[in-house]
């Protein structure tokens, strides 16, 4: 990895998960794809996750991965985030997003393990072992609304002695998981060489506030969690990474304000608007869609698949959020620097 990859990886960080832009005909939409890398850079996240659920698990069948990958890369590449690639499917198939992924530059691979349920945990360590030759390891505990399933404790210190492995998104959704994840990890003896990350978008806050201990052979091992790799930080960035600095400084200092504990509740509050948890998060990807084309980012809200939109009332709720907690919002900030952000070419290349 990367040394300038590895110290913002290590330190934490914001990592948005990137959505898809495409046109009414189901092309890329190169001009607002660019346009949203250019938004999260701006406003001052240091990493970018590209084809993850946010970018849609359907990117693959339609055929748009290289190109989004390539354009994510090629936008981003005077700026040098960290550069996070989604692969999935079979390992062969996984194997090949990684390749493709190391060729354009990107510094991890965050591993799907979606549809991959008939499979064990042993198999589902050498799924991770061969992608880690190809680049280091990003592992993933995705919720099971959106096809995760459940892993053991063994299975996350076993994955964490694979010398690939560098961080762990957690995002399971689920208090009790996510401590078998830092468990998992603490015990595997790595914890100072792996990072973790939340994506629990419903309690973002207190996972990025608390200091975990973990007794490990009768020794208390501690450990954070440094940043966040989110759906929800795909929209509203610039208050995500305003929040993330406030706690980083607060943890430092060693003065934690409780008002941070209400901020975390209201953002939990508006992530449910965002993510759709009344209709069983159906909408979640819509939701950011809807998001962003409110700020004028986005055109319209279009979705791979053109049944998946908003669900009923969840324009009704992000109204109620967007009015009760405007301080989550960013919306000045991309007025301002919206039409700059649009108005660029599309990067000559992008496409594979």
């Amino acid at each position: 990895m990367r040394a300038e990859a590895e110290r913002t990886l290590m330190r934490g960080t914001v990592i948005p998960a990137h959505p898809l832009v495409i046109t009414p005909d189901g092309s890329l939409d190169e001009r607002r794809q660019t346009a949203l890398t250019r938004y999260y850079l701006d406003a001052g996240a240091g990493g970018l996750a590209v084809g993850v659920h946010t970018t849609q698990f359907a990117v693959r069948e339609a055929g748009l991965l290289p190109a989004v990958l390539a354009l994510a890369a090629d936008t981003a590449r005077e700026r040098k985030p960290l550069m996070v690639a989604g692969v999935a499917g079979s390992t062969r198939d996984a194997v090949d997003e990684a390749e493709l992924a190391e060729l354009l530059g990107y510094d991890m691979a965050l591993v799907i393990l979606r549809g991959l349920d008939n499979w064990d945990e042993t198999r589902l360590l050498e799924h991770c072992r061969a992608i880690g030759e190809v680049l280091p390891l990003c592992g993933f505990y995705l919720q099971p609304a959106v096809g995760g399933r459940a892993l053991s404790v063994d299975f996350w210190r076993s994955l964490a002695e694979l010398p690939a492995l560098r961080a762990v998104k957690i995002a399971p959704f689920d208090r009790y998981r996510t401590l078998d994840v830092v468990r998992g990890i603490c015990q595997s003896g790595r914890e100072s060489e792996v990072a973790l990350y939340t994506g629990n978008d419903d309690n973002i806050v207190a996972d990025l506030l608390t200091t975990f201990e973990v007794d490990v052979g009768g020794a208390k091992v501690r450990k954070r969690i440094v940043g966040g790799l989110l759906g929800q930080t795909a929209v509203w960035t610039r208050t995500a990474v305003a929040l993330h600095d406030r706690i980083r400084q607060a943890l430092e200092t060693g003065r934690i304000d409780a008002e941070l504990l209400t901020l975390g509740a209201q953002l939990t509050d508006a992530n449910a608007a965002v993510f759709d948890v009344a209709g069983h998060f159906a909408g979640s990807v819509a939701g950011i869609h809807e998001v962003l084309r409110r700020q004028g980012l986005l055109d319209e809200v279009r979705l791979l698949d053109p049944l998946e939109t908003l669900s009923p009332g969840q324009s009704g709720e992000l109204d109620r959020v967007m009015a009760a907690y405007p301080h989550l919002t960013d919306d000045a900030f991309v007025a301002e620097h919206r039409a700059r952000w649009l108005r660029g070419r599309p990067v000559e290349g992008a496409h594979l």
